[in-house]
């Protein structure tokens, strides 16, 4: 029987014209969409690479030069483009994508696309994921809103319930039919981007992907069409639905926003700056020759190594001190830097926490997280990127105070071969298997709205035949 009502539904939708006429052009915006977000991701990774080969090309070719110059010197690494952020870019407009590695600082990321947009565009691009999570909903609620309810006003409820037809067979019937409808649009998205990208990595976020985005709609479906058995009067319904929709879209991520800022709230740029640098100035000065704890290291060294001056060290003292005055610029950043990315975890768990009262915000929390774009690819891209910036600035240090060099002698240079020997930094996005831990309580979440829209057939009304 359920069967029988499901392909009635599909034969009364594709005889609406106007339904059919307005998926053609959704599908082929969904089409548009992804070819031109995929075209310009690749365009853009393309320039990436040829910015980061033009850079380790210069750092490999710099003329001879001492060490601690090149540490100022410097060199770059560009956040690359996440896996499938042609679906959902997420926080990626926004965030900046260069990052300078240099000694004795640790840099911002700068460069966000949005910074340089111009002003109309700052509104936010159109993308797969508005498309996906706000679009089909729309089209969703439209097409559902009426289902039972036309039903009861043409009286063919009774004529159904004659013929056999359960309220729990239509119910479930009509459900799954509009949840199909979501769902084919939903594969033919996926479907797009398979195409774009092939590798399994793609492949299995794409297939969590679908799952998220298939609870969302399977709950939107059930929850409408339930409503629809509450009340006769489709405007009460359309209204009732549309209410909780712009709720749970607009209001209550906004709501929420607010409140977990509030609760862990960052600090102030300059704020930040500031007690960086108070902190900093406690530490060792590497460029300052007069400073107290240069002077405390070097009696260490002059006491391991049994001499009376810096010019009898074997090695060169002022190597010794640019590293330790890196390292203790290294747990000043560690302090700070940590603190923020601690409080931006907690905002993140503090905000999935709220997906039981609201669907919508697992949903977005597990669309940006499965697609590389959220806080948290993110923060793993700077920690990376910061861990190579130790490691390059380190094996600089190291060349000047064991390269061969004396104390004071600022002349000493390496040539390219030493500059080659050390290795480029390198960043993958990490593979979805590792990272799907920090969306578990969205998947609870979803999964407990997926079961309450489930509970939703058992709790029809009783009086629903008048």
């Amino acid at each position: 029987m359920i069967i029988n009502i499901f392909k009635n539904e599909c034969k009364n939708f594709t005889r609406n014209k106007i339904l059919v006429y307005l998926n053609i052009i959704l599908i082929v915006s969904l089409f548009s969409i992804a070819w031109v977000s995929n075209k310009k991701n690749n365009n853009q990774k393309n320039l990436q690479e040829t910015a980061q080969n033009k850079i380790r090309k210069q750092w490999e070719n710099l003329s001879p030069m001492n060490p601690h110059g090149a540490a100022h010197y410097g060199s770059y690494a560009f956040k690359p483009l996440n896996i499938l952020n042609s679906l959902d870019q997420g926080i990626n407009d926004v965030t900046g994508n260069v990052l300078k590695l240099e000694g004795h600082v640790r840099n911002e990321i700068v460069y966000s696309e949005a910074s340089q947009s111009i002003s109309i565009s700052k509104f936010g691009k159109l993308q797969a994921s508005i498309i996906l999570q706000y679009v089909i909903p729309i089209m969703i609620i439209f097409i559902s809103f009426g289902s039972i309810s036309k039903e009861k006003t043409l009286g063919r409820i009774k004529l159904l319930i004659l013929q056999g037809v359960t309220m729990k067979n239509l119910f479930i019937a009509k459900s799954l039919f509009i949840w199909s409808y979501g769902l084919l649009l939903l594969i033919i998205t996926l479907f797009f981007q398979i195409y774009f990208s092939p590798n399994i990595d793609s492949i299995h976020r794409l297939i969590f992907f679908l799952f998220s985005y298939s609870a969302y709609y399977f709950i939107l479906s059930f929850l409408t069409v339930y409503i629809s058995t509450l009340l006769n009067n489709n405007a009460s319904i359309l209204t009732f639905i549309l209410s909780i929709w712009i709720l749970w879209t607009i209001f209550l991520p906004k709501i929420f926003g607010n409140i977990v800022e509030k609760t862990y709230p960052l600090p102030s740029r300059q704020t930040l700056e500031l007690k960086m640098t108070e902190d900093r100035s406690k530490g060792i000065d590497g460029h300052n020759p007069f400073d107290e704890k240069r002077n405390e290291l070097k009696i260490k060294y002059l006491a391991q190594y049994e001499v009376d001056s810096l010019s009898q060290l074997p090695i060169n003292f002022d190597g010794i001190v640019m590293q330790a005055d890196e390292e203790f610029g290294n747990s000043i950043w560690d302090k700070h830097f940590g603190n923020n990315d601690y409080l931006l975890k907690k905002q993140k768990n503090m905000y999935q926490l709220l997906g039981i009262i609201n669907p919508f915000i697992s949903l977005q929390n597990l669309s940006m997280g499965i697609c590389g774009s959220d806080m948290i690819h993110h923060i793993d891209f700077l920690e990376k990127s910061e861990k190579y910036r130790r490691y390059f600035i380190k094996k600089l240090n190291n060349k000047h105070a064991f390269g061969g060099s004396k104390t004071g002698d600022w002349s000493f240079k390496v040539n390219s071969d030493f500059f080659r020997s050390i290795d480029a930094f390198s960043y993958t996005t990490p593979k979805i298997n590792t990272m799907i831990k920090n969306y578990i309580i969205d998947i609870i979440f979803l999964s407990f709205w997926v079961i309450i829209s489930i509970s939703l057939i058992f709790r029809l009304p009783k009086n629903i035949i008048k």
